[in-house]
């Protein structure tokens, strides 16, 4: 019979997101966070095989929390979605730092684990196909220009407002949901 496990997987990837928001992605160590967690070392190594696989499970972690959500609403209502991105920020906001100011290629480097690859692989294949059917929804017909008209207005639009927020540690005021929900009226009120 094995002992106990005194630590679980989420203990070492809430705290890994903790060191990320916190302090930035050069100040997540192994050695750090096992003394964050008051954790042996071999204990973050039995659950994860290296640095970039923890990295690679808590951006996958934060990317599903999210993104699940997000598309389900975004099928039903484009301007609750724009809402709902806006109140995630504010709920999560070491996540969201994690989610907004790094890019999965900015926090790996290694090979990743198969059944990382696959989760991530999942998410890029349901985020694209949510925002083709979206886009057909609004505009009847997905083409380039519609794709790019609904990418800007649902993503980039408000992840950079948002971004500038996560960069200097706060919390986004409730007027910038205004200025998103402005500029996705606007960007998507013309029909091609």
């Amino acid at each position: 019979m094995g002992r106990k496990a005194y630590f679980n997987s989420e203990e070492f990837i809430d705290s890994a997101i903790k060191i990320i928001a916190e302090e930035g992605l050069g100040a997540l160590t192994i050695a750090g966070l096992a003394t964050r967690v008051t954790a042996p070392v071999g204990s973050v190594y039995h659950r994860f095989p290296s640095r970039d696989a923890l990295v690679a499970e808590l951006w996958l972690n934060i990317i599903e929390s999210f993104q699940g959500e997000w598309l389900k609403i975004l099928q039903t209502d484009g301007i609750k979605a724009m809402s709902f991105c806006m109140e995630w920020v504010r709920n999560h906001p070491n996540e969201a730092r994690v989610m907004l100011l790094y890019r999965i290629d900015d926090l790996t480097s290694g090979e990743w684990p198969e059944d990382l690859k696959k989760r991530a692989q999942k998410l890029s294949g349901e985020l694209q196909e949510g925002i083709a059917a979206f886009t057909k929804k609004q505009f009847g017909r997905v083409t380039k220009e519609n794709i790019d008209r609904t990418f800007y207005a649902i993503h980039d639009a408000p992840m950079g407002i948002l971004r500038r927020y996560m960069q200097d540690k706060q919390i986004p005021p409730r007027y910038v949901a205004d200025f998103i929900l402005e500029t996705y009226n606007a960007v998507m009120k013309k029909a091609k």
